[in-house]
């Protein structure tokens, strides 16, 4: 399982830093993404790739490549060719023929990184490229630089424009990008509620202290659970494929694929 549509954190951690990384499959997190990427120096490069060698875990492994496009990208596919991992993030995403390319060889399921706005404006192309596409996100501090915004509100529109695209080509419900403010925890939980609301499952996370808060946002409530248990029990009881349950509540087939997606992603059938 590549964790996509289950995972409610995703933990990046530096792969230069294999202490990190070990802790960090031993803590909280339920996927791990090892960064080669941002969080590695340009120096460090290749002794985070030797990192990839020695992971082993039970949980999802991602690893976050640089841009395929460019040197130090081509280096991390020549690494990650063969390598047993459960993913590959591929950054700044922007080209379905250079998706079909790192597809073809590494042979992987894919996330794809918006991280422009012309990764934006092709979202859905991105995510229909290839069949090991399994996944998009935002990476939002680059989008915003890119668009010359300052208001976290402006990028509101492209976080559901991730939603759309991703549910139109087949996808799971995206992973919501991460959250900067390592400190603003309270910021962090009322955001991640909001993306859940707005159709986003899991969250990408940068420090341990995220996860507990991820998970509590996007962990659907006994209520919540128990409503759509009853309401799909309800379909026993009427040979109508609309109609008003016991409670006076309206079940139309819309909302009964509802009731089935949150009991799916709490990983109950």
């Amino acid at each position: 399982m590549n964790g996509f549509g289950v995972a409610r954190s995703w933990l990046y951690v530096p792969g230069h830093r294999p202490d990190l990384v070990a802790k960090a499959l031993a803590g909280d997190a339920e996927a791990v993404v090892v960064d080669l990427e941002d969080a590695v120096p340009v120096g460090a490069k290749q002794a985070a790739r030797e990192t990839l060698g020695i992971l082993r875990s039970a949980k999802p492994v991602w690893v976050r490549m640089n841009p395929p496009g460019d040197a130090v990208g081509r280096l991390d596919l020549e690494a990650l060719a063969g390598l047993s991992v459960d993913g590959v993030r591929v950054p700044k995403a922007t080209d379905p023929a250079v998706v079909r390319d790192v597809a073809q060889a590494l042979e992987t399921p894919l996330h794809l990184l918006l991280e422009s706005a012309l990764g934006v404006e092709r979202a859905f192309e991105l995510a229909t490229a290839h069949e090991l596409v399994v996944g998009l996100s935002l990476g939002e501090a680059d989008l915003a630089a890119d668009l010359r915004v300052r208001d976290r509100t402006a990028l509101e529109w492209a976080r559901q424009r991730v939603v759309v695209a991703s549910r139109a080509a087949g996808l799971a419900s995206p992973v919501a990008p991460v959250w900067t403010d390592v400190a603003d925890l309270t910021g962090l939980a009322a955001d991640s509620a909001a993306a859940r609301n707005r159709g986003f499952h899991g969250r990408s996370v940068i420090h341990p202290s995220q996860v507990p808060v991820v998970h509590r946002a996007f962990t659907p409530s006994p209520d919540e659970l128990a409503h759509a248990r009853a309401l799909l029990a309800s379909l026993e009881d009427s040979t109508e494929t609309a109609f008003l349950d016991a409670d006076g509540r309206f079940v139309d087939p819309a909302v009964v694929a509802g009731a089935r997606a949150l009991l799916a992603q709490n990983q109950e059938t």
